[in-house]
């Protein structure tokens, strides 16, 4: 930490100038006109199933994931694993609910889940909800990727203070700008596969090689304090942690594909076959989380906070340091490179997939619907380009000016944000039985409950309820969706007996038939 791994630098250095050259190349890959949004924000809708899966898991598990969830394992223990069931449980609502969304988004020429919105439910107010709920909760996420790789430049011993030690993140700004501009979608689309090479080649031999080097599995859960390896009891009449464990898991799932990134790489595949054999693939990321998930425990065990070498590490960036002293202990100088540019690229492809998907929907949903109605093709895509730069540089300001806490705080935030758009994008895909002012009020009310429990609980995750004498903490996103749902189902007969609805749009009739 304190001088600079010139071995692991360079190999870091190599990928990464690969891995630009590879962005850029990219807008010549599957050619068509940039110069239109669908092309440059959904890639032309035509990934198969293979670059599908690598765009969704690339786009899915992040930087932040191979950083954070193995450092809440190095923490708090046992809660860590709750990713793993998690994302279990994202893949059936995935393939009930996300090639049918497709079929009707490519019918209808909806590049965004907003247009969805906005054609089912024939609300521009509804639709922009949706819209701002999704750009807001994007932004610290976008974030979190480069503090992710900020975690990662510290751990290369590059400078921790003045103009040294944000100079190797403005570099890899710049890379993710120009190549975002250029190549639009096919950029993170191409670089997704060459992350997860080394993202799975980085984890397979962590987790074969350490244990043998540390004693094996056995003298490694040994090193693990109790308290760590399993949830605390509930007490009587108390959930306890088992309550929120449950509830951050399923409410987590649920939310899971509602972010616009996640939106966005479904809505570029080229058929709804190729989504439901990704529900099918893309578990084999469940299995690498799990791996992940242990290698805060083999960090436990290894010692690595006690390493005086790692101290200004551990100061700096907390437990999400756990990781990188692992692998800078454990391993030499050019396997250190190898994995932290896994980490690295890990960051810039959803980062680049975050920042294209606020793009189309500040282009589509806000500056289409409100500033500009009938833009030029050409115009719109351009609006979008200039768009996702700024939301880039709204995350590089945010990084770099606000306490990484904050971000942290705010991504958390962010899941009980998007979760109140479940009703109208889930559920809408099936039925318009919903009226459109009650899911708006729905939404609102899940919102603003939602961020009061937050702010309640110092911005952490889980909130108690206290119902009939018994204690029911649990994950504030899940519990503020049931107020949500409730709302919308109670006020639609109170809504469409006020003021019926003369006729459906085109797309609600088409998708319900």
């Amino acid at each position: 930490m304190n001088h600079p791994q010139w071995v692991a630098l360079a190999v870091f250095a190599a990928l990464f100038i690969f891995v630009a050259w590879l962005g850029i190349r990219a807008a010549r890959w599957r050619r068509g006109d940039l110069n239109l949004l669908h092309e440059w924000g959904l890639g032309g809708r035509r990934f198969g199933t293979l670059i599908t899966w690598f765009l969704v898991g690339g786009d899915l598990y992040t930087a932040y994931t191979f950083i954070a969830v193995p450092a809440l394992a190095f923490g708090a223990g046992a809660t860590a694993f709750f990713a793993v069931p998690y994302t279990i449980l994202a893949y059936p609502i995935f393939f009930l609910v996300f090639p049918r969304l497709w079929e009707i988004c490519r019918r209808e020429g909806y590049i965004t889940v907003a247009d969805f919105v906005r054609g089912r439910f024939d609300n521009r107010w509804l639709a922009l909800a949706i819209t701002l709920t999704g750009i807001v909760a994007t932004l610290p996420y976008i974030a979190l990727q480069l503090l992710g790789l900020q975690v990662v430049i510290g751990a290369l011993g590059i400078g921790s203070s003045g103009i040294a030690s944000y100079l190797p993140l403005l570099i890899a700004f710049g890379i993710l700008a120009v190549f975002t501009h250029s190549s639009g979608l096919r950029a993170p689309a191409s670089i997704a596969i060459v992350k997860d090479v080394l993202i799975y080649a980085t984890t397979i031999t962590a987790i074969v090689y350490i244990p043998i080097h540390l004693g094996g599995f056995g003298r490694i859960f040994a090193a693990v304090p109790r308290a760590k390896l399993l949830l605390e009891t509930p007490g009587p009449h108390s959930t306890g942690s088992y309550g929120a464990y449950a509830t951050l898991a399923l409410g987590s799932a649920l939310a899971l594909f509602l972010y616009p990134h996640a939106i966005t790489g479904v809505l570029s595949a080229n058929s709804s076959r190729a989504l439901k054999r990704n529900a099918a693939l893309l578990p084999a990321y469940s299995l690498l989380l799990g791996l992940l998930v242990l290698m805060g425990f083999f960090a436990i065990a290894a010692g690595v906070a006690q390493r005086p070498q790692f101290a200004a590490g551990f100061h700096l960036y907390g437990n999400s340091f756990s990781v990188p002293a692992l692998l800078l202990q454990m391993f030499p100088g050019w396997f250190v490179g190898i994995a932290f540019a896994a980490i690295g690229i890990g960051a810039l492809v959803p980062a680049a997939i975050m920042s294209i998907a606020s793009a189309n929907l500040y282009a589509r949903n806000i500056h289409r619907e409100f500033i500009e109605p009938n833009p030029s093709p050409h115009h719109e895509a351009r609006t979008a380009k200039w768009a996702a730069l700024l939301i880039k540089l709204g995350a590089l300001a945010f990084v770099l000016w606000v306490p990484t806490d904050y971000a942290v705080y705010l991504q958390l935030l962010g899941g009980i944000w998007i979760i109140q758009t479940l009703p109208a994008v889930l559920l809408g895909t099936f039925s318009d039985w919903l009226n459109d002012w009650a899911l708006l009020v729905g939404w609102a009310a899940g919102i603003i409950t939602g961020t009061a429990m937050a702010f309640a609980t110092h911005l952490t995750p889980s909130y108690t309820l206290h119902v009939a004498g018994w204690s029911l903490p649990g994950y504030s996103a899940f519990y503020t969706l049931l107020l949500n749902l409730l709302l919308a189902v109670l006020l639609t007969p109170l809504f469409e007996g006020c003021a019926p609805r003369g006729s459906r749009p085109a797309t609600s009739r088409a998708a319900t038939s």
